[in-house]
């Protein structure tokens, strides 16, 4: 665990994937073609608590959804790419775009196509329920599956890795204090 920490340490930047992930998988599809993902609101508080320790997020993801878009940006997400084949492609100009090393990115995902950008990240998760693969591949295993608080898990093991979970603490409570 103490390779984690120090590779988590250097984190600027987290990157996930979407179906599998940020999601369970599961897809409705509506009559009209229109798919229904779900989103599970501890990884969406987890995204919160790294823009407040000022580490930035991004998402690369294979599919396209307009709800995908209004989530994300009501998050605050630093970088969306939806419809990606390549996404080792579009990590590389994410990287120049934010001026970061790839020792500076950290990456959560669960399938094959995940499997490039996890082999060159510094810090690469995978969800409980990943492909072997990838979790062959990854630093850290997450004990949630995709959908049901992984990403939370991973940016709170990268927080505390950090130290910065108290610095996130007291911001969140002077929020709530401001709010009362």
């Amino acid at each position: 665990m103490a390779d984690e920490r120090k590779r988590a340490r250097r984190v600027k930047m987290i990157i996930m994937d979407v179906d599998g992930t940020l999601t369970d998988g599961t897809l409705i599809v509506l009559p009209d073609g229109e798919e229904v993902k779900s989103y599970n609101v501890k990884d969406g508080l987890g995204i919160l608590l790294a823009h407040l320790a000022g580490i930035k997020t991004g998402i690369i993801t294979g599919k396209t959804s307009r709800a995908l878009e209004r989530r994300a940006a009501r998050l605050g997400i630093d970088e969306l790419h939806q419809g990606i084949l390549d996404k080792k492609r579009v990590l590389e100009g994410i990287l120049e775009k934010h001026g970061l090393r790839i020792e500076e990115v950290a990456y959560i995902g669960d399938d094959l196509g995940d499997l490039e950008v996890i082999r060159s990240v510094g810090l690469a998760a995978a969800v409980a329920d990943a492909h072997p693969l990838v979790k062959q591949n990854s630093h850290f295993i997450c004990r949630q599956e995709g959908g049901k608080g992984a990403v939370r898990e991973f940016i709170e093991f990268i927080l505390e890795s950090q130290k910065k979970w108290s610095l996130v603490e007291e911001k969140v409570k002077n929020l709530f204090n401001a709010k009362a």
